[in-house]
Formats: structure tokens, C-alpha cells, sequence
């Protein structure tokens, strides 16, 4: 089959799927493997890119998931570095999200429309005391006069030199004679403006010195040199990040902040989506910010899918409990077997454009590769990244062994921290002390470096392709189909009948 083919209205699972449902029975990621099937391509030959919203590309089909033992500015700059996408969780407080935002967009910016400026009166001591406070990858700053006009820049260098930064100013070691450039030059004119010049920062201002933007030389340079080709960035060169939020009149606030700061998508980040309140946010969302996408969930249900859909959403989030850390089927006794949920709210909006991020279950490689073959554009991960480097808190050790804390945000631990955990899970009546959780707390391995997780799994995802004959990882869903496994063809699947194992990068047995 061509891979260029326009998009397929019958694809080959659906018969699987229709025979399961005729039988009521739901499937998860124990329950199937992936059809293989005759092949021209090596996986090192796929490619990986997808969306996880209609405007929001990716690299790599990977999201680390909105939690606050896995995703702050940290983990979702590695995420997107590596070609993904990180969700800041809103356990923070809408300014420090925020201000996590900015972290993200701030690190790699070969345009940035809203740098941060310093005024000519400013000690230099305390500017650099702000870069450690605020944790500034960077050392160049634009220089304001008292009404806002720009009229000089320091860089590192100029902090470097100054031998007195107690008592020196800003106005005594910035550069007033400025190399620059009118609105409108692209980042192909920079380029060759700052290597004529050898200025490593290039500011945007009209006739009025009314700044618009700067230029810096390091990111410029790697998008112009291919340095940056695997990262995820946006039209400006700038790295994207996305942000949690949840359905309360607050959240309105927060939504404000973090469009300010340039957050590329917003995720309504609820236990059950398929609901008034999140359908009244997203609409208010898409009417008061319509250049930034709006990703709705979670959801398991097709109906639910539509639903959203129809409502606005440039993106759905598919997962009802199916989490290592979650425990919503059991306290509440719903829930979609995760495999089944893609696949039937993929097939109530296919066609619309819409795609699909399936969030929770993963444990291997293997599972990425069925998740997406059942319909998903990328899956949403949270015990795989925890433990990392790059996720929050700190590494201590257990029974000898290096751990990290990994919770739920429906744990009782989260719940009690943060008022939007107790909003998530609609428990915002009473006290502390009468909460129901609907998740749980533990520990993880310490992992390493998140790249190195990511390699493992998106080599995986390649073999997946390569199994089936799939160049693009878009056209996977379109090819795969399913068999069904017995208990005993799952545990086949297994390394069996052995006296010890080492176990490699890429799997642990199952507990």
C-alpha cells in the first residue's frame, strides 16, 4: 500500500476491535500483539514525527506527563530538546507555572519576541543576583532608559570584565553602539548580520527604538547549522512547552499567566472530561486565545471524544485509570481497558483532524508501538520518566537501592499538597482529612538521564515499524492490526525458563 494514500475510512483493526465489542470484552496492552508483516525498511529508516494538537508538531511522539514528580522546566526542556513535549503540572502555583514556562521557552530561542530586559540604573550585582535567583540560562540582556526605549545591551562578557560589580551600573558596562534590525528580518537575516558583525545578540526595534524582539547567536546558529534539527521547536526557533490547567474560575487567572509567558498549548487537566465544566473551559479557552491550542481529557469513551471534538478541542488526552500510581477503576469502579479507549475514541473523530494522545498503562517499548497502532498520535508517559535526572525530587536510597519519589495526583500525599489536585478529582467540599484519593505513592529506580529512557523507547517504537513495513510513524494506525493473546501466549512473550537474568536497559520483568 502507498504510504501517501489519503486518509482510509475502514482500517485493518477494525474488524478486531468490532468482534471484541460484539463480545463486550475490552482489551489492554496484555491483552494483544501487533500483527507483523512483510517489509522494505529498517527501523533506523522510520520517522518518528507526529502532533499531539493540531498545531503542535513533535519529533518524536513522546509527552511526560503533568505530574509533580514528573514534569517541571527541567524535564520538559529535555523532553522537547529530544524532539517531545512536556506538560508543566499545575500543582505550582499559577505564577511559578508560569514563570516554569518561561524557563522552557527562554533556554532555546532564536527569536524571542518578549525577552527580559534590564534598565540602565540597575546595579550590576543585583542583575546577576536575579540570573541565580531565577536560574537565566543566559547572561545578555537588552538595556531600557527610564521611558522604555531601548539603548544598549550587556552580554556575559561585559559582566565579566566589570571589576567592580558592587557599585558599578548597568548604563557603565552595556554596549550603546547597537548592531540591528527592523521588524520583519527572518532568521536567515540575523544569521548573516551577526556573523558580519560578530554580535552574539541582534535586537528587533523601529525607527522609535521600541523593542520588538532580539536575535541570540547561540540558538540561531544551531537552527542555521542543523545543530538543533531533532528538537522540538516552534516558528521562532523556540523550544515548545505546554501547561496544565484545570476548570476552575482561578484557572481563568492561570490560563492568563501562562499565555503571557507563551505557553504553546494548554491541557484541561481532569479526571473526567467528558463533563460540563470541561467543556465550558475549553470553549471559553478557544474564544479568548485563539492562536493557542487546547487539548481536553481525559476521556475513554468514543461519545465522550466526539464530544470534545465538536466543542473545540485541537487535541484529546485518552486514559480513565489506567496509571501504574492510579486507582480509579478500583475506588470507582469505571474505566476503559486502555487498548479498547484509544482505539474507540480514535474512531468517533476520525477524520476531524483531531489527534490522539494515550496517556497511561505504557510499561515497555512494545506498548508504545500498540498503543499508537490502535490510534494514538503519541502517548503521554509518567512512571517511565519518574526517577529521572531531569524530574523533580531528589534521589535518596532504599533497601540499597537509588529511588525517587513517584505519586499519583489523585494520591492522598497530592491531594493534601495541592488544592488542584483535590479540584482534578472534583473533591472540593471539606477538609484534608475527608478526602477519598483515587491514586497512591511510592518509589521508583533512579533511571538516569531522561535521553537515555527515550532512546530505549523510541528504538522500540522504530523495531515496531520496521516489523510492519511502516516508514511514518503517522501511518502506523493505518496498517496495524491485532491478535489476541492468551495468558499463557503473554507470558511466551516473557523471558522464560531461566535460572537467573540479567536484565537489559530496556526491560524489567513484570512484578
Amino acid at each position: 500500500m502507498n504510504q501517501t494514500d489519503k486518509f482510509q475510512a475502514v482500517r485493518r483493526c477494525d474488524d478486531f476491535f468490532a468482534a471484541q465489542r460484539q463480545r463486550y470484552f475490552a482489551v489492554s496492552f496484555d491483552d494483544v500483539r501487533l500483527f507483523t508483516a512483510y517489509s522494505e525498511i529498517l527501523p533506523t529508516q522510520t520517522s518518528l514525527k507526529s502532533k499531539f494538537s493540531r498545531n503542535v508538531g513533535l519529533n518524536i511522539p513522546i509527552i511526560s506527563s503533568p505530574m509533580d514528580t514528573v514534569t517541571e522546566y527541567k524535564m520538559a526542556i529535555a523532553i522537547a530538546m529530544d524532539g517531545g513535549l512536556g506538560i508543566i503540572h499545575r500543582g505550582l502555583d499559577p505564577v511559578t507555572q508560569a514563570a516554569h514556562v518561561a524557563k522552557v521557552k527562554h533556554r532555546l530561542n532564536a527569536f524571542l519576541p518578549d525577552p527580559i530586559c534590564i534598565k540602565q540604573n540597575d546595579k550590576v550585582t543585583d542583575i546577576l543576583r536575579m540570573r541565580e535567583i531565577k536560574d537565566y540560562g543566559f547572561s545578555s540582556f537588552p538595556v531600557m532608559d527610564n521611558d522604555g526605549r531601548i539603548i544598549g545591551i550587556v552580554t556575559s562578557n561585559d559582566f565579566d570584565f566589570c571589576h567592580d560589580q558592587e557599585n558599578s551600573l548597568i548604563s557603565d558596562i552595556m554596549s550603546s553602539r547597537l548592531i540591528s534590525a527592523l521588524p520583519g528580518t527572518n532568521v536567515t537575516d540575523a544569521y548573516s548580520l551577526m556573523r558580519k558583525h560578530h554580535k552574539k545578540i541582534l535586537p528587533i526595534f523601529d525607527d522609535d527604538r521600541d523593542l520588538k524582539g532580539i536575535y541570540t547567536w547561540t540558538d540561531v546558529k544551531r537552527i542555521m547549522t542543523n545543530n538543533a534539527e531533532g528538537y522540538n521547536l516552534d516558528k521562532n526557533g523556540s523550544l515548545f512547552v505546554g501547561a496544565a490547567i484545570g476548570v476552575s474560575p482561578e484557572d481563568r487567572e492561570r490560563a492568563e499567566l501562562l499565555a503571557q509567558k507563551g505557553v504553546d498549548v494548554l491541557v484541561i487537566d481532569t479526571a473526567h472530561g467528558n463533563s460540563l465544566g470541561v467543556i465550558e473551559m475549553l470553549k471559553y479557552l478557544k474564544k479568548t486565545y485563539p492562536n493557542i491550542d487546547v487539548v481536553a481529557g481525559n476521556i475513554s469513551e468514543g461519545e465522550a471524544a466526539k464530544r470534545l471534538a465538536d466543542a473545540g478541542a485541537d487535541g484529546l488526552r485518552i486514559g480513565q485509570g489506567p496509571g501504574s500510581i492510579c486507582t480509579t477503576r478500583i475506588t470507582a469502579g469505571i474505566g476503559h481497558p486502555q487498548v479498547s479507549a484509544i482505539y474507540e475514541c480514535e474512531k468517533a473523530i476520525r477524520g476531524s483532524g483531531v489527534p490522539i494522545c494515550a496517556d497511561g498503562g505504557i510499561r515497555y517499548s512494545g506498548d508504545v508501538a500498540v498503543a499508537m497502532g490502535a490510534g494514538a498520535d503519541s502517548v503521554m508517559l509518567g512512571n517511565l520518566l519518574a526517577g529521572t535526572t531531569e524530574s523533580p525530587g531528589d534521589v535518596f536510597f532504599k533497601n540499597g537501592k537509588a529511588v525517587k519519589v513517584y505519586r499519583g495526583m489523585g494520591s492522598l500525599e497530592a491531594m493534601k499538597e495541592h488544592k488542584t489536585s483535590r479540584q482534578r478529582y472534583g473533591q472540593i467540599e471539606g477538609g484534608t482529612d475527608k478526602l477519598v484519593p483515587e491514586g497512591v505513592s511510592g518509589e521508583v529506580l533512579f533511571k538516569g538521564e531522561v535521553h537515555n529512557v527515550l532512546h530505549q523507547l523510541l528504538g522500540g517504537l522504530r523495531a515496531g515499524l520496521g516489523y510492519l513495513g511502516v516508514k511514518e510513524v503517522s501511518f502506523f494506525k493505518e496498517i496495524a492490526d491485532f491478535h489476541l493473546v492468551s495468558n499463557s501466549g503473554m507470558q511466551e512473550s516473557h523471558p522464560h525458563d531461566l535460572f537467573s537474568m540479567n536484565e537489559a536497559p530496556n526491560y524489567r520483568s513484570p512484578r
